[in-house]
């Protein structure tokens, strides 16, 4: 059954970027280092864990400024690089430089719209919801969220950009699924309850 996923790598200290982020360097100063090493590096059990996500993933959303932000890595295939899998960027509006041939429908019609989207294309494979601070907290205050996916980075950045602070007064329920430590990451998945 096809499940929401948010996916994010974070810091110790519940940072998604380090201080001085700028165009040049989206994650701040060190932050891709830190964050994404267990993505890239030589570990197995992180590449299993990328290996068996991409065999899952149906579709990715992001918000826009993830997307100005990665467009200079990702190009016209994506987050998923070969894989090319649909990328649905929640927007204002309408870039007029989108990569031709990408892989990219930008949705001005709000969060909801784009989960629409991004279910139809995806069926029975899950949909990462990817990126930002701000796309993240909006789809889990809007409780469309079925997993919370964290990519725990040994580091303490200080300072930066933090992930869940703007989440509204309620509690928000989470039961541990899995966790998965490798010698970058700590893996850590847990599930909305609803």
């Amino acid at each position: 059954m096809s499940k929401v996923i948010f996916d994010i790598s974070m810091s110790l200290d519940g940072y998604i970027t380090a201080a001085n982020s700028r165009p040049e360097e989206p994650l701040g100063d060190g932050g891709e280092q830190h964050l994404h090493q267990w993505a890239f590096g030589s570990d197995e059990r992180s590449s299993e864990l990328v290996k068996d996500a991409l065999a899952n993933l149906g579709a990715v959303i992001c918000g826009r400024r993830t997307y100005n932000d990665s467009m200079p890595w990702w190009g016209a295939d994506g987050p998923t690089g070969p894989a090319r899998r649909p990328v649905f960027v929640v927007t204002h509006d309408v870039p007029k430089d989108a990569p031709e041939n990408g892989v990219y429908t930008f949705v001005t019609g709000g969060i909801e719209r784009a989960l629409q989207a991004a279910k139809t294309v995806a069926g029975s494979k899950d949909v990462s919801v990817m990126g930002g601070a701000d796309i993240g907290q909006q789809y889990i205050r809007a409780g469309l969220v079925d997993e919370i996916s964290i990519h725990l980075a040994p580091v303490l950045f200080g300072n930066g950009m933090r992930m869940f602070e703007r989440l509204g007064d309620e509690h928000i329920q989470l039961e541990a699924v899995t966790a998965v430590q490798t010698a970058t990451t700590t893996h850590l998945r847990f599930r909305v309850v609803k």
